[in-house]
C-alpha cells in the first residue's frame, strides 16, 4: 500500500459496494483499506457480513477485513460512497466535515448547487464546484456525486452531439435491468416474463441530471442546458445492462454521416491515462439488431457506451439505440472514474 492511495468503502456489503471491490482488487492508484456498512455487519469479518453475488471469487484479504462502523473516525481520506439516499443525506456530510472527499453514487446531493454531478468525459469543468462547498472551505472535505445508472450512458451518447450540432429536445425510453434495483431487487414474480413501467423517481431523475451535466459552469453554478427531455422508465428482466431508445431533435439540420463521427471522435480523455476510463468512450454497432445486453454490456471492459440502430426520427430528427453496463458504467466504476480524474488534478 506504500504507492497507493488508501480509500474506503461506505456501503461496502450492498452490490455496488461489491462491484468497488470487484473494480478495484488490483487498481495501480487506489487499494481499499476500510470497510463500512450497517450497524449489523459493523465488527464483524467482511466475508462473513456479506452474500458476495459476483462471478468473481471475494478477495482473501477482503474477506478478513472487520467491517467499521459508517462514522468518520479512522476512516481513511478518500470514500467511495454507495448507500441509500435517506441514509446518505445524514452520513455523507459527517465525513466531508471530517476532511473527506466523498466520491459518491447516492442520489441525495446530485442537484445540491454546489455539489458537482460529474461524468469525467462530459463536465469535468464542473469540479471547481467543490470550492463552493462550506466543508471544502472548513476541514478541506467535499462532495462530487456520480448520476443515475440510466442517465450515465444517455448523457455520453448526447455530449457529442450537443457540442457539434445543439440539441432542443430528448425523448428517451429505457429498458433497464433488474441489477438496478440491487439485491434482491425485484421480485422473480413480478419481473420474470413481464415488464414493469415503473421505477420510482427515476424518470425525474434522468430528465434533471440530464440538463445539469449537459449544462455550462457559470458564475459558480450550473445552468442546466436549454433543453427538453421526456423520459419514461422501464424495468425488464434482464439482469445487466440498460438499452434505451433515443430521440433527439436538433438546433440545425445534421446527417447520418455526421453524427458518426461526432460519436467517433468523442474522447476527451485520451492521453490522461485514467485506469478506469475507456479507451473509446462510445462505440458504434452496425448491425441491425444491436446493441444488446448480452452481447454488448462488457465494451470497454464495461465502461463503454454501445450506439447502434441510428435512422431519422418522423417526430423529432434522429433516433438511435444505446447501451451501457448499468453497475460498472452507471454505478461503481463511474465513482472510480471520478476519483482518477480528482487524483490526476491533484484533489485527493
Amino acid at each position: 500500500m506504500k504507492n497507493k492511495l488508501p480509500i474506503g468503502i461506505l456501503g461496502a456489503t450492498g452490490m455496488v459496494g461489491q462491484r468497488y471491490i470487484q473494480l478495484l482488487e488490483d487498481h495501480p492508484w487506489f487499494e481499499i483499506a476500510w470497510l463500512a456498512a450497517s450497524d449489523r455487519s459493523s465488527g464483524k469479518p467482511y466475508g462473513e457480513a456479506v452474500k458476495w453475488r459476483l462471478e468473481t471469487p471475494l478477495p482473501e484479504r477482503i474477506a478478513k477485513m472487520v467491517v467499521s462502523p459508517a462514522d468518520p473516525t479512522g476512516a481513511p481520506k478518500v470514500i467511495f460512497a454507495s448507500i441509500d439516499a435517506s441514509i446518505a443525506r445524514e452520513l455523507e456530510p459527517k465525513f466531508a466535515a471530517a476532511g473527506c472527499a466523498v466520491l459518491s453514487n447516492s442520489s441525495a446531493f446530485r442537484m445540491t448547487p454546489n455539489v458537482p454531478l460529474v461524468i469525467p468525459e462530459v463536465n469535468a469543468e464542473h469540479l471547481p464546484l467543490i470550492e463552493e462547498q462550506p466543508w471544502r472551505k472548513e476541514s478541506g472535505g467535499y462532495l462530487v456525486t456520480n448520476p443515475n445508472c440510466s442517465t450515465i450512458g444517455l448523457v455520453i451518447a448526447l455530449k457529442p452531439l450537443a457540442e457539434r450540432f445543439g440539441i432542443e429536445q430528448i425523448f428517451a425510453t429505457t429498458m433497464q435491468a433488474i441489477s438496478g434495483a440491487g439485491y434482491p431487487g425485484v421480485a422473480s414474480m413480478d419481473i420474470v416474463g413481464n415488464v414493469v413501467p415503473y421505477i420510482g423517481g427515476e424518470e425525474e431523475k434522468m430528465e434533471a441530471e440530464t440538463l445539469k451535466l449537459l449544462g455550462s459552469l457559470q458564475g459558480g453554478e450550473v445552468t442546466p442546458l436549454a433543453a427538453r427531455m421526456s423520459a419514461h422508465c422501464n424495468r425488464v428482466a434482464v439482469v445487466d445492462g440498460h438499452t434505451e431508445c433515443v430521440s433527439v431533435k436538433f438546433s440545425k439540420k445534421v446527417s447520418e454521416a455526421e453524427i458518426l463521427a461526432a460519436w467517433a471522435e468523442f474522447n476527451p480523455l485520451k492521453g490522461r491515462d485514467l485506469p478506469m476510463a475507456p479507451a473509446q468512450p462510445i462505440e458504434w454497432a452496425p448491425q441491425p439488431d444491436r446493441p444488446q445486453p448480452r452481447l454488448d454490456r462488457n465494451r470497454g471492459k464495461g465502461m463503454g457506451v454501445t450506439v447502434g440502430r441510428l435512422r431519422p426520427c418522423n417526430l423529432l430528427d434522429w433516433k438511435f439505440v444505446l447501451l451501457s453496463h448499468n453497475t460498472v458504467r452507471g454505478a461503481a466504476g463511474a465513482t472510480i472514474l471520478n476519483a482518477e480524474l480528482l487524483s490526476s488534478l491533484g484533489k485527493l
